[in-house]
């Protein structure tokens, strides 16, 4: 058998090292997803979650086709904000309800666009167990974002916000929002069962029956 040259042992010893090193990049990239990232934890108690995100994937079309259930559901418990009464509140604070958590801003025109059909399904759907969490994140003070909810008849859903924008940045550690609006479908646990990047028509029967499904109990 003949002895293998210098160069090509030099040559697989790069393809290792290269392989190995994507091995590594992967691990870590996995680790930063699942992993403890500021106020988002690891989901590893998020099995009812994953449930509901199998349950709305059938429904994921239409005005809402562009909805990605969470096949890794992350626990967004933690996840801080400012209620109506301008005092920390946490996705904990609505546990036993679902909550359809919606990021938006005056400057963003898609934002402006769906908040109506948001407003829309707050009235038609919001109660006990399901409500609309729209998070303002204008940086100035509330008067110009509230002005815009009044101008356009906004009025069922409750002014939440975060002008410092951590929420968006503990979400952007971990690919959960990459631009405005971001939506996410939250289970009753914090759990996310789901995320739309991008603007969706929230009042349509696709958006409901989407909804409706994640928070249908499955047989025993």
């Amino acid at each position: 058998m003949t002895k293998p040259t210098e160069p090509a042992k030099s040559s697989n010893r790069k393809l290792y090292a290269a392989g190995l090193a994507g091995a590594v990049a992967a691990v870590a990239a996995l680790y930063v997803i699942n992993g403890q990232n500021g106020n988002i934890g690891s989901g590893e108690s998020c099995s009812a979650a994953l449930v509901s995100a199998e349950a709305v994937a059938p429904h994921a079309k239409g005005e809402v086709a562009a909805f990605l259930p969470a096949s890794q559901p992350l626990d967004l418990s933690n996840l801080t904000f400012l209620g109506p009464d301008d005092q920390p509140i946490t996705m904990a604070d609505f546990e036993g309800r679902t909550v359809l958590m919606n990021l938006w801003a005056t400057w963003c025109a898609p934002c402006r666009k769906e908040m109506p059909a948001l407003d829309e399904l707050q009235a038609e759907l919001g109660d006990a167990d399901f409500e609309v969490v729209a998070v303002n994140l204008d940086r100035g003070g509330p008067e110009k974002p509230k002005a815009f909810l009044e101008e356009i008849g906004v009025g069922n859903l409750a002014y939440y916000h975060d002008a410092k924008n951590g929420l968006l940045r503990d979400l952007r550690k971990v690919a959960r929002a990459t631009g405005l609006p971001t939506t996410i479908l939250i289970s009753p646990d914090g759990c996310e069962v789901g995320t739309m990047y991008g603007p969706a028509e929230w009042a349509s029967g696709e958006a409901k029956a989407l909804i409706n499904a994640s928070m249908t109990k499955p047989e025993a």
